[in-house]
């Protein structure tokens, strides 16, 4: 059924003003509901785990020797290593901040039970969930220093740098990361681009400078005085107490998928070592190079992924939509509104009927026709002139 004039009219007015608002919206959801969409997670669960890499020095202190024995400390050679970490949000989180909590351990695996438990640590951290990094309250921190029967101590540390996200958007450039076990920020350098399992991803890596622990934190295992004997010294004699200090160094290197800032694959070539003098190691407490297994790649790139789709979603695929559908809205209005806009040719004006077409003139010429009684009749053709309304016998007398 056709459309009236008025209707047609306001069809076209409703199709433009259609497509105008999603053209608008097309070119705001980028801007603006991109950035709604490009933080990370608050239901954020990653349970990551590593192991020291075949082939490569794993080296561990067997802390018993440390105290009984009479000879030298002993160091385990080729230690199955296993580093785990377990990393969640807490409170307070909110639209524009969270809290991650990230308990890890470092075990070896070919010791049962508590003795074969390394380091544990528990680290809290307040973020941007944008940026990644610490916000600027004091203290947005914190490190358990000791465990015991009573659970955790958290002591309050101040964040200075990237821990567990890196930027959504991570750019190729220097970045500070923390590191818990200085608790000072270091530069993580932008090594190369690559790809991990088809993924693309930036590798940093971070290095952190030989640091005293007990600078760090007094605890008694940071500094030991034993004799000589025990460290393997030589130099004095066997039973003269020589004072030693933990330090600690490490290579960090870190494989980011950009877009998101997750970290598909990590890496740490970690030394622990006591000495009489940061520049001399003299005996080993813990050297490995720890990575992330395989398992922990696929997941991490499952979950790279998953954000990956949601910014697709709302920063490329929705605003092409918006921005098809808007163009289309309003050449369609503009189509009905200019053919709304004048009559057909051949439409009449409303309750008149349509003139008809023209007939031929009639001829005006006289015809001459023969009646009964054989005298001549004329007739006059029909045309424009009036019927008599009675005929008059002019042959009739009174």
């Amino acid at each position: 059924m056709a459309l009236s004039a008025g209707t047609r009219r306001t069809v076209a007015c409703v199709l433009v003003g259609l497509g105008a608002a999603l053209l608008v919206a097309a070119l705001m959801i980028p801007t603006y509901t991109v950035s709604k969409v490009a933080k990370t997670p608050l239901d954020l669960e990653i349970t990551t785990i590593a192991e020291n890499q075949k082939g490569e020095d794993s080296l561990v202190l067997d802390s018993k020797s440390l105290t009984t024995g009479d000879g030298p400390a002993v160091v385990n050679k080729d230690v199955p290593l296993i580093s785990q970490r377990f990393v969640t949000v807490e409170e307070p989180s909110d639209a524009n901040d969270m809290t991650l909590q990230a308990g890890q351990t470092l075990r070896r695996t070919d010791v049962q039970g508590d003795t074969g438990l390394l380091t544990a640590t528990i680290d809290r951290v307040t973020i941007s969930r944008t940026t990644g990094m610490p916000v600027d309250t004091e203290p947005n921190g914190s490190i358990a220093v000791t465990v015991n029967k009573d659970g955790s101590v958290m002591e309050p540390v101040q964040h200075t740098g990237l821990g567990y996200r890196f930027p959504i958007g991570t750019e190729q450039k220097t970045y500070p990361y923390f590191d818990i076990n200085v608790r000072k920020s270091f530069d993580a350098n932008f090594i190369e681009e690559t790809e991990i399992n088809s993924m693309k991803v930036y590798h940093f890596q971070m290095t952190a400078p030989v640091t005293s622990t007990w600078d760090v934190v007094q605890a008694p295992a940071n500094r030991l005085t034993l004799p000589a004997s025990k460290w393997g010294v030589t130099d004095v004699p066997a039973d003269t107490p020589v004072t030693m200090t933990r330090y600690y160094t490490n290579v960090r290197d870190l494989w980011v998928e950009p877009q998101t800032g997750t970290v598909i694959k990590g890496g740490e070539s970690i030394h622990l070592f006591y000495a009489r003098s940061a520049d001399k190691p003299e005996v080993t407490a813990l050297k490995s190079h720890i990575v992330f297994d395989e398992s922990t790649v696929e997941s991490q790139i499952s979950i790279a992924k998953e954000n990956i789709d949601k910014l697709s979603l709302f920063g490329r695929i929705v605003p092409i939509v918006f921005g098809i559908l808007g163009v289309i809205a309003v050449l369609a209005g503009l189509f009905l509104g200019l053919r709304g806009g004048s009559a057909p040719a051949h439409a009449s004006p409303r309750g008149r009927r349509p003139t008809p077409a023209p007939t031929a003139a009639p001829d005006d010429t006289p015809t001459t026709r023969w009646g009964a009684d054989d005298a001549p009749t004329t007739q006059f053709p029909r045309g424009d002139y009036d019927a008599p309304t009675e005929q008059i016998d002019i042959d009739k007398r009174p």
